[in-house]
């Protein structure tokens, strides 16, 4: 397949080396001295004491690489906009694109199946609607990344989690299509595990829940997730936090697994974390805001998610790095 990474960062540099070493032709939209460094070296994948070089068709001109099979845009939210004028080169009448990123995404109420409940309005996700405008409902796959990774150099990424590498996706009206199939198979080639979902929103919040809570406690606190859930001052704050948490995606999905602090809990700072460490834009809009929409849409009182709400928006308004 003829498969374009756009924005090939931490996650999505992994996956190119992946998928380039598997025999599709792959491609990536990249900037910066990590684009410096894959043109006159390729780009390598280490995990463990493991190293994978892969050479690489990048550039930080859409047009330059030509049309594809399939688009994975890798892109935190916060940069999800540069799709709207970025795709059209990438583009041909039957190409899907995958949108793989945290929280609530933009198209959330495409395709939505009419037992969902009704879901706030989403607008702030999508300024002036150019994604929509750009992105037809045809081509749109939901997609949930479950790896972490490190950009450890200029044009080197390091996997954190060989146990665990996952992409799940699923037609934004979650019927059945060859295409899914197609792309499953491709990634599982890769050794990227992409077991079928009956419901990607379903998998959305399966991975929303501790992004919305326990993330942005780290984010609060300075922690990691290992050392939030072992905190003894929050033995007492986690489980009502996460009471709130679980009721929020059960008003949308009954079936959601509940998420209990006895979980596994990585001894690693989550993305937003991260961001904010490295004075990075922050994805406050779909990991907070979204999910306090969904809850007052639900008519739920979520006191505690509030509080973390507002305490994370000032936060990340303080350093100039969220302008909602």
């Amino acid at each position: 397949m003829r498969i374009c990474i756009f924005g090939a960062g931490a996650v999505g540099s992994h996956f190119v080396v992946r998928l380039a070493l598997s025999g599709h032709d792959v491609s990536c939209v990249m900037r910066g001295p990590h684009l410096e460094a894959v043109k006159a070296n390729g780009l390598t994948l280490r995990v463990g004491d493991a190293e994978f070089k892969a050479r690489i068709n990048a550039s930080d001109d859409p047009a330059a690489l030509g049309p594809q099979d399939v688009v994975i845009s890798t892109l935190k939210a916060t940069g999800v906009g540069a799709l709207a004028t970025g795709l059209t080169p990438l583009l041909r009448d039957d190409t899907a694109v995958v949108f793989a990123q945290n929280g609530i995404p933009w198209w959330y109420d495409i395709g939505l199946s009419a037992d969902h409940p009704p879901p706030p309005d989403l607008g702030f996700l999508d300024p002036g609607s150019n994604l929509r405008s750009a992105v037809a409902r045809d081509r749109i796959i939901g997609g949930v990344i479950f790896s972490s990774n490190e950009v450890t150099a200029p044009g080197v990424v390091a996997n954190l989690s060989p146990e665990r590498n996952m992409l799940l996706i699923g037609e934004c009206d979650d019927r059945s299509s060859e295409r899914i199939g197609r792309l499953r198979a491709a990634l599982e080639g890769a050794s990227i595990t992409s077991a079928p979902v009956a419901r990607i929103r379903e998998t959305i919040w399966t991975k929303l829940l501790t992004n919305m809570s326990m993330s942005v406690l780290c984010l609060l606190t300075g922690l990691t997730a290992r050392g939030v859930r072992d905190d003894p001052a929050l033995q007492e704050v986690i489980p009502r936090l996460l009471e709130e948490a679980n009721a929020v995606a059960q008003s949308c999905f009954p079936g959601v697994k509940r998420l209990t602090r006895s979980g596994p809990a990585p001894d690693h700072k989550p993305s937003i974390l991260q961001d904010y460490e490295l004075g990075r834009a922050m994805e406050i809009d779909v990991l907070v805001r979204a999910p306090a929409a969904f809850a007052r849409a639900a008519d739920l009182p979520t006191p505690m998610l509030d509080l973390m709400a507002a305490l994370a928006i000032r936060q990340a308004r303080d350093k100039g790095l969220y302008q909602g």
